[in-house]
């Protein structure tokens, strides 16, 4: 059996070019431009069935920092980011005919000027001269000189795509990228990325072969006297790696590429036949599509006089494609917490194995938190919480909870551990040291840039599923300024109807957001009204051992999977609750809407937190001792 003449990885622009070939052969020869024109001609289909049914996923590599040194342009990757802005709809001609020759242009495929040429000069069809200017000249100039061709070009130009700009996600977390980083070695021993001159070698032997020639020089440095050049070769070969080999390799990337850091890594990728809701801000996406870098694409408005051009986004401009690479996105999805987890655990969520899992996790908890087994349950709960819904501005199944009595050394002991474990099972996660000078001065709030027609990010812009520790234990007496207030007003406003207000200049609109919050603090927040408010009570200070790689891989999918459990109460059960919320009114006439609705997702959390997608009496009783033990803990 014959395989296809290109290489979905290392030549996908072949891909696309031979598909739309063999797609415009089958049409009437009319006008096969105007029949493909806003349609797929099977390019999605055909790398869908190569990634996904011929086990080609294994083969892209992640684009990353960690990568991108090895990743050469237009190859095929996979990239995983939020999307921070959205830049609007770009128009393109993704096919045209020039003379007899119909050619592609999209996902990131540009015409060889040159090879079309040769090819019709070859043919005899057209001058060189001619052809040249059937390929570049503007639509005005194609308008003049050949009116009814102008209706072609207007028919093509209804292609789009969405332009989003997507960023690593602040609070991403080093465990989630583990798959990543063990694809770089992989990548740097595939013969693609070893090709010089047409020649097929291995990796090491260019790398021994750099080596002998530094050691070549200066052995001839030295005349070729033993005794002067022996000694300098057999000091340090790693220094000769770092001179010789190491800037061989970051030739292999963009030079503007090279001074990126960890967190500045960002990507430009270009959604092609995605409705408009598709893409939404600071939900996380993983895109695979052909990466690309034009250091020679720039944009030149200076010698435009058009005074329409400075009310016009230029993305070309604030976004160099010398400094942020382009994917052309073949296939995306949304991802959710299970699609961060390294390897495939074969469990089937069974109440048994979840409540097993259950109290291993609630056992190291507890021990985290010096043995208190109320906090370590109040935690759990909290871990599992997300936004499933609103009703009007009401965040229905969120549970912030303010663990009290921390002081900054308690906090530097119980506080550091819980923040570290956190890190381990979640996907994203963040910690702020709350401060005055901090709220004076940080930049919480994202703002639209209209010079640039960006979205400047700030603290507050997280991913969707974020979880977010606030340590009020350096807070001290101090005055808050202008900026201090609103900071303190935009953390208040995401806890409690989970929304971040973005500011574009003349107007303000309320973001959606699902961030779960965790707030230590010697007494109760005053800054933060958590739904549950628990006093830290800790019976030891004795030390935790390690968990093992496996207990966290294991953990990690109890969260994701409890998270995404389908919940639903049958009428009776509806009935249990409404009278269970009767009595808890007629006991305490002070409570609240917000304490009322919080026994109901409470009852949700230990249900789901068992591997159950309904509420049991047994798991009501339960709630219910949870927050007579918690009242206790208040008097």
């Amino acid at each position: 059996m014959v395989g296809p003449p290109y290489d979905c990885v290392a030549n996908p622009h072949g891909a696309v070019r031979l598909t739309f070939e063999k797609t415009v052969a089958g049409l009437p020869e009319a006008d096969p431009v105007a029949k493909l024109c806003g349609k797929d001609w099977g390019v999605v289909h055909l790398f869908h069935k190569f990634l996904f049914e011929e086990d080609g996923l294994s083969r892209v590599p992640i684009l990353d920092q960690s990568s991108l040194r090895w990743i050469k342009p237009n190859t095929l990757v996979r990239f995983r980011g939020m999307v921070q802005d959205m830049l609007g709809k770009e128009l393109y001609i993704g096919a045209f005919k020039a003379c007899s020759t119909t050619l592609v242009n999209t996902y990131g495929c540009s015409v060889n000027l040159h090879m079309i040429e040769l090819e019709q000069a070859k043919l005899g069809d057209i001058s060189l001269v001619e052809l040249r200017r059937d390929c570049e000249e503007t639509l005005e100039d194609a308008c003049e000189r050949d009116p009814p061709r102008i209706e072609a070009w207007r028919r093509n130009l209804d292609c789009s795509f969405r332009l989003g700009f997507c960023w690593q996600a602040a609070g991403e977390l080093k465990w989630t990228k583990e798959s990543g980083d063990k694809q770089v070695q992989n990548i740097i021993l595939m013969i693609s990325f070893w090709i010089v001159d047409g020649e097929k070698r291995s990796a090491m032997s260019y790398i021994y072969e750099a080596m002998d020639i530094a050691k070549e020089a200066i052995i001839n440095s030295f005349n070729e006297k033993d005794d002067k050049y022996m000694d300098v070769t057999r000091k340090d070969d790693g220094c000769i790696f770092r001179s010789v080999v190491e800037p061989m390799l970051c030739d292999r990337m963009p030079e503007n590429m090279n001074h990126l850091d960890d967190d500045s890594f960002s990507c430009l990728v270009k959604a092609y036949d995605f409705p408009e809701s598709y893409l939404k801000l600071n939900d996380v996406f993983e895109f695979i599509g052909i990466y690309t870098f034009d250091p020679h694409l720039v944009v030149n408005r200076s010698g435009t006089d058009d005074s329409s051009f400075d009310l016009m986004e230029d993305v070309s401009n604030y976004l160099p494609p010398s400094k942020v690479p382009r994917l052309h996105s073949l296939v995306s999805r949304k991802l959710s917490p299970q699609d961060f987890l390294s390897g495939s655990l074969a469990l089937q969520p069974l109440p048994s194995m979840m409540r097993e899992i259950r109290e291993s996790l609630l056992v190291h908890l507890s021990a985290l938190m010096g043995n208190d087994k109320v906090a370590a349950q109040f935690l759990l709960l909290h871990l599992l919480s997300r936004v499933r819904g609103k009703v009007d501005v009401v965040a229905l199944g969120k549970l912030s909870l303010n663990l009290t009595g921390f002081t900054r050394e308690s906090a530097s002991v119980f506080g550091n551990r819980l923040n570290d474990t956190i890190m381990k099972l979640l996907p994203f996660s963040k910690v702020i040291p709350i401060s005055v000078e901090y709220l004076n001065t940080a930049v919480l709030q994202p703002r639209k840039n209209n010079q640039s027609g960006r979205l400047v990010m700030g603290v507050l812009q997280l991913a969707q599923g974020t979880h977010l520790t606030i340590d009020e234990t350096h807070l001290e007496t101090g005055m808050l300024n202008s900026v201090g207030v609103e900071n303190a007003s935009l953390l208040r406003h995401l806890l409690e109807w989970q929304t971040v207000e973005y500011v574009f200049e003349y107007y303000k609109i309320d973001m959606a957001a699902d961030v779960q919050i965790l707030i230590f603090s010697e007494g109760k927040s005053n800054i933060l009204p958590a739904d549950l408010v628990l006093p830290f009570q800790p019976h030891s200070f004795d030390s935790v051992e390690e968990p093992s790689s496996e207990e966290l891989q294991t953990w990690r999918w109890y969260l994701a999977t409890a998270k995404s459990l389908p919940y639903s109460n049958a009428p009776e059960v509806q009935q249990i609750l409404q009278d269970g919320i009767v009595a808890a009114m007629q006991e305490d006439r002070s409570l609240g809407y917000k304490d009322l609705s919080r026994l109901p997702t409470m009852a949700q959390l230990l249900s789901t937190s068992s591997g159950e997608t309904s509420l049991s009496l047994e798991q009501w009783q339960n709630v219910k001792e949870l927050e007579r033990l918690r009242k206790e803990r208040l008097k």
